[in-house]
C-alpha cells in the first residue's frame, strides 16, 4: 500500500482496525493533553503553602539538576534574552549575580500570591459596595416613580399631597442625621476612595491593614490581628497615611560619636557607608547624606544617616530587616574604624568621709540632735563613721538612750555623754 494511492476501500479498513485496536490516534493524544494542560493552567494558589509548592516545582523543572541556582541560560530555554533582563531584577540578589535563588524565588512567588488576594478581595469589597449602592437607588428610584405615576394617574389630591409631605417631613426629622452619613460614607467610598483592602495605613497615629470596606463602615486590621472598625463618615474627616500608593520611602539612623573623632574618621565612615550602600542596590538608592546634626557637652557629636528605600512601607518585615542589616553594618564599620562615644567623668562623693568635718565632741552631739529632731530616727547612723578611726574615741563618749517621757516617739533614741 502506497501513501499516495489508497483506495476508499483501504482507508476503511485501516479506519475499522484502529478504532476496534484501541490505539490512541494524534488527534485525541493532543486533546488529552490540552484538557490536562487547562486543568493545570486553572489551578488556583489558595494559600502560602501552596505557593511555596508551587516555587519548589517551578525551581525543580527550571534549574539543573542538583544546582542551588537558576542561572540565565536556565531561563533563555523558556524565554528571550530581553524578558530574562527584564525578570532577573525581580528577585532578591540576581540582578548583580544573575542567578536566582530558591529562597528568592519563593520570597517573590508568595509576594505574588499576597498581592493577587489583596487585589481579589479589592475586587469583591468594591462589587458589594456597589450591590449595596444599587440596592438603596433603586428603593429611592422605585419610591419617586411611584410618586409620579400617582400624579399622573390622578389619584394623588390636595388632601394627599399635605398628608404625604407632613409623614416626609417627620422623616427627614428623624432620619436626617443618619441621610448625611450615608451620603458621607457614599462619597468617601466612592469619590474619596483613599485606600483598597490590603493597603497599610496610619490612622490617628496607629498602623493598620485595611481588611474590609462596606459603604458604613471599614475594618482595619491592627498589628495583633485586633479589629477596628471605623464609620466612613468619621474617616472622612482624618488624615489618613497610605504606604502601598506611597513612592519609594526614605528612613533615618542616628547616632552620637565622641567629640575626639578626627575628620579623617568620619571621611572613613562615609566612604564605607557609601560602599555598603552601593553594594546593596536591590535594597537602597545610592542617593544618601551622612550629616553632623550638633555637638553636646563638647564631648559628643551627634550625627544621621539619611537613606531611600527601594520600596514603600507596605511590607513592613521587608522594611525592619533592611534597616537591622544596616544598622549592624553600622556597628561593624564603627568596630573597624575604632569610633567610640565616652561620658564625661563624673564626680562621685562618699557619705563614708562625712565624718571628716566633724572631729569635737560637739560637732557629733549636733549631728545626733538633728537626726532625732527632723529625721525622727531610732538608730543613728554610726555606719557612716565605721570606716573613720578617728572618730572612734568620740563614738565612745556617746550612747543611745530611751526617754519615756518623749511625746513624739516613746522610742525615739536620745544622747548622753558618758562621765
Amino acid at each position: 500500500m502506497k501513501q499516495d494511492k489508497v483506495s476508499a476501500w483501504t482507508m476503511k479498513g485501516l479506519i475499522n482496525v484502529v478504532r476496534s485496536s484501541g490505539l490512541s490516534t494524534i488527534s485525541n493524544t493532543l486533546e488529552s493533553i490540552d484538557e490536562e494542560e487547562g486543568e493545570q493552567t486553572n489551578k488556583e494558589i489558595t494559600s502560602e503553602w501552596e505557593a511555596k509548592a508551587v516555587a519548589y516545582d517551578i525551581f525543580l523543572n527550571v534549574a539543573k539538576r542538583g544546582s542551588k541556582h537558576i542561572e540565565e541560560d536556565d531561563l533563555l530555554r523558556f524565554m528571550k534574552k530581553e524578558e530574562v533582563d527584564l525578570v532577573l531584577p525581580l528577585f532578591e540578589g540576581a540582578a548583580e549575580s544573575g542567578k536566582i535563588k530558591r529562597k528568592a524565588l519563593k520570597n517573590w512567588l508568595v509576594n505574588v500570591y499576597l498581592e493577587r488576594k489583596s487585589l481579589a478581595h479589592s475586587l469583591n469589597d468594591t462589587k458589594t459596595a456597589i450591590e449595596e449602592l444599587n440596592r438603596l437607588a433603586s428603593g429611592l428610584l422605585l419610591l419617586v416613580i411611584l410618586i409620579v405615576w400617582l400624579l399622573l394617574m390622578g389619584f394623588l389630591t390636595t388632601n394627599v399631597l399635605v398628608f404625604i409631605s407632613s409623614q416626609l417631613l417627620l422623616v427627614v426629622f428623624v432620619f436626617g442625621n443618619t441621610a448625611k452619613t450615608v451620603f458621607e460614607a457614599i462619597i468617601f467610598v466612592f469619590v474619596m476612595h483613599p485606600f483598597d483592602v490590603g493597603d497599610r495605613c496610619v490612622v490617628d497615629g496607629v498602623q493598620m491593614i485595611v481588611e474590609e470596606m462596606n459603604i458604613l463602615t471599614t475594618i482595619f486590621l491592627r498589628y495583633d490581628n485586633e479589629k477596628i472598625y471605623y464609620p466612613n463618615s468619621v474617616l472622612a474627616s482624618k488624615p489618613i497615611s497610605n504606604f502601598y500608593r506611597s513612592p519609594e520611602m526614605g528612613d533615618s539612623v542616628e547616632f552620637a560619636v565622641d567629640a575626639s573623632t578626627t575628620v579623617d574618621t568620619i571621611n572613613s565612615l562615609k566612604g564605607r557607608i557609601k560602599s555598603y550602600l552601593d553594594g546593596k542596590t536591590q535594597h537602597w538608592r545610592p542617593t544618601h547624606s551622612v550629616v553632623v546634626k550638633d555637638i553636646e557637652d563638647v564631648n559628643k557629636m551627634k550625627m544621621a544617616l539619611y537613606i531611600t528605600h527601594t520600596i514603600n512601607f507596605q511590607n513592613y518585615g521587608d522594611k525592619s530587616s533592611r534597616r537591622s542589616e544596616l544598622v549592624l553594618e553600622l556597628k561593624k564599620i564603627f568596630e573597624d574604624l575604632g569610633i567610640k562615644y565616652h561620658l564625661l567623668p563624673q564626680e562621685v562623693h562618699s557619705p563614708l568621709r562625712w565624718a571628716s568635718y566633724f572631729r569635737t565632741s560637739t560637732d557629733m552631739a549636733m549631728i545626733f540632735s538633728l537626726c532625732k529632731s527632723f529625721l525622727c530616727c531610732k538608730y543613728v547612723p554610726f555606719f557612716f563613721y565605721a570606716n573613720d578611726s578617728s572618730m572612734l574615741p568620740v563614738l565612745s563618749s556617746f550612747s543611745l538612750t530611751e526617754d519615756k517621757d518623749d511625746s513624739i516617739d516613746d522610742q525615739t533614741p536620745k544622747i548622753r555623754k558618758l562621765s
